[in-house]
């Protein structure tokens, strides 16, 4: 998974499955566009990205998450619910803004 933070005055995380970078996804009128400019961060393990949530839930951080393995890394770490979680063409993804 990459993961990137980028600083504002709230801070953003931006996590996706690596393989779904720039990639484009579109069903009826909604889009998922995983841009590198956005997306593109470091290469972090399953262990370390629900650490990173963790972390940056206390932040009160807002979420950008795609991918299967993203969003599975995000309901460990109790930041979202599976309730939460919608799909594009089959590719799951969550916003949260804390």
């Amino acid at each position: 998974m990459l993961v990137n933070i980028i600083k504002s005055y709230r801070e953003v995380v931006a996590i996706c499955d690596s393989e779904l970078l720039g990639k484009y996804f579109e069903e009826d009128l909604f889009q998922l566009d995983i841009k590198e400019s956005f997306y593109k961060g470091e290469k972090r393990t399953e262990q370390e990205v629900v650490q990173i949530i963790i972390d940056m839930k206390s932040e009160d951080a807002t979420f950008n998450i795609v991918g299967e393995r993203a969003v599975n890394a995000a309901i460990k770490a109790g930041l979202i619910s599976e309730d939460s979680v919608r799909t594009i063409q089959g590719i799951p993804f969550a916003l949260v803004f804390m």
